[in-house]
């Protein structure tokens, strides 16, 4: 019965507009190779900064200002910013469904009375 009850809400939740903008603005970012390949600089520069923070030396400034340079493209490129928006709403959605089910888990905790239909 519950995993019914979850398949429903995640078919709900699939179906909402904030989940179907989030998956628009994955799409869009998807198909732009230029900053598909800057993303994923970006990440790799993140690993080697993470990497020399953990063994000691600074890293070279040369790699932060790479780091930071490509940041800045990034963060101002308008599907990133879609993106970012999207995943917050959609991230507002989920919070809401949380709450909303851990306050079903309380009443059901406090109910003496089990129903599973």
């Amino acid at each position: 019965m519950i995993g019914e009850r979850a398949v429903d809400l995640g078919r709900l939740i699939g179906q909402s507009d904030e989940y179907k903008a989030l998956r628009r603005a994955h799409e869009q970012v998807r198909d732009q190779t230029e900053l598909q390949e800057r993303m994923s600089r970006l990440h790799a520069l993140a690993e080697q900064l993470e990497q020399s923070a953990a063994t000691g030396p600074e890293p070279p400034e040369t790699l932060v200002n790479e780091y930071n340079d490509l940041l800045g493209l990034i963060q101002v490129d308008s599907r990133y910013q879609s993106v970012v928006a999207a995943q917050a709403n959609f991230d507002k959605l989920m919070l809401q469904v949380n709450e909303q089910i851990l306050e079903g888990i309380k009443k059901g905790a406090a109910s003496p009375i089990i129903t599973l239909s």
